[in-house]
């Protein structure tokens, strides 16, 4: 009772407060794996699963002690498990950077949408076009309501405080060193690869909810099963196709990494998305989020075990 309880209380903690704008845990903990990184890297394998083991089996570590000490008192575990919920979720987050976006290509203001996107995504914003910033959005929205809020859901309810931290940890490896560089291609791999394992149960419980939550389940369904293979993400994949199919959308093409271009396929059988797509795409993320809260509740108190 007191996890359900404590990742109900984050849940609505990520909704109210959102991240703090300074001191939060995910930036130290990020500090912490530069200055790693800048004595650990060099382009091996090896050396990347050393890193990513080390960082993210301590801060797994740090999480079950702490669900161990307080178990026994279900206040502080109830408190605890609201705590980490609130550190790990970015739904809120998520819908203030999305929303920002949306204003200034209302606006007209096209240069500062670019540059606010970068909050968002990745890939190379200065050319986008108003369409292409509005797609990047959306394919934002999709995958990290996935990443930011029912994955650390879906593990917060099977492994409580050491899975919701554990996982923001390996979260923010994978964004750190995950991506298909140069430097990275052989350091980042053990990140990147953990992030995948990680995010599968939750990409799919995605996938799943926005189906079912939104307007177009069948078109859904379809856009999953048809265009998912085709994404270079085994997780981003279904969550895009399956927002792409529910909101009539046509998802993916091609972006630019630096000097890395991927060519993605297209998912969704509708429109190219514009402004317009994004309030849309945001509501259903929200429907999602709370989906997604209420099977983590479910999950947590169908499989208490009763004490002896």
């Amino acid at each position: 009772m007191s996890r359900a309880l404590g990742l109900v209380l984050g849940f609505a903690a990520d909704l109210v407060f959102a991240d703090p704008g300074r001191w939060h845990p995910v930036a130290g903990f990020g500090r912490l794996a530069a200055a790693a990184e800048s004595r650990w890297w060099s382009p091996s394998r090896g050396r990347g699963v050393g890193y990513a083991g080390s960082l993210v089996g301590a801060v797994t570590l740090a999480g079950a002690l702490l669900e161990r000490s307080t178990r026994a008192r279900p206040g502080s575990h109830t408190l605890v498990t609201a705590a980490a919920t609130w550190v790990v979720l970015g739904g809120s987050s998520l819908d203030r950077e999305a929303r920002g976006v949306a204003t200034l290509l209302a606006a007209d203001r096209l240069t500062e949408a670019r540059q606010r996107l970068t909050h968002l995504v990745g890939r190379e914003t200065a050319t986008l076009t108003a369409d292409e910033v509005a797609r990047a959005v959306v394919e934002s929205v999709a995958e990290n309501t996935s990443d930011a809020v029912v994955a650390p859901l879906v593990l917060g309810a099977v492994a409580g405080v050491p899975g919701l931290l554990g996982y923001r940890a390996a979260n923010t490896l994978d964004a750190m060193v995950g991506h298909r560089s140069e430097r990275y291609a052989e350091f980042g791999w053990a990140s990147a690869r953990l992030d995948d394992l990680l995010n599968l149960p939750g990409a799919r419980v995605t996938a799943l909810l926005a189906a079912l939550l939104g307007p177009d389940t069948g078109g859904a369904l379809t856009a999953w099963r048809r265009d998912s293979p085709g994404h270079p993400s085994p997780n981003a994949g279904p969550v895009e196709a399956s927002f792409a199919g529910a909101l009539s959308l046509r998802l993916g093409g091609t972006n630019h990494y630096g000097e890395r271009t991927e060519h993605r396929a297209v998912m969704g059988s509708g429109a190219s998305p514009t402004a317009a797509a994004i309030s849309p795409a945001l509501a259903l993320a929200r429907r999602v989020d709370f989906g997604a809260l209420a099977i983590a509740v479910l999950f947590t108190l169908r499989t208490r075990r009763p004490r002896r």
